[in-house]
């Protein structure tokens, strides 16, 4: 079983940066694509960034020139680098990896606070 385990989030003031770290259990070369969600209370959840292996990087036009995706094989992980942060981003924010087979791994979830 993959596992993939969120940490980085917190509080953090209107205007700041964070920044979010997913570990996975196995190694990142196994995922098509890999990247970040979010879901703010009472709201679905929706696509923040993804890192493919084959097509660069995608991401939300609300976070695009605040946030950035990056991807380390080496490290099996895939960090989001948070600037500029409003309130509006207050979410938890989920790691998800899709296997070559389609398969689809989800973190727990990391909970980050923006106060204004």
């Amino acid at each position: 079983q993959v596992q993939l385990v969120e940490s980085g989030g917190g509080l953090v003031q209107a205007g700041g940066s964070l920044r979010l770290s997913c570990v996975a259990s196995r190694s990142t070369l196994g995922f098509s694509v890999i990247g970040w969600y979010r879901q703010a209370p009472d709201k679905q959840r929706e696509l923040v960034a993804t890192s493919r292996s084959r097509a660069g990087t995608t991401y939300a036009n609300s976070v695009l020139g605040r946030f950035t995706i990056s991807r380390d094989n080496a490290k099996n992980t895939v960090t989001l680098e948070m600037n500029s942060l409003k309130p509006e981003d207050t979410a938890v924010y989920f790691c998800k990896g899709t296997t070559y087979d389609g398969t689809e791994y989800w973190g727990q979830g990391t909970q980050v606070t923006v106060s204004s």
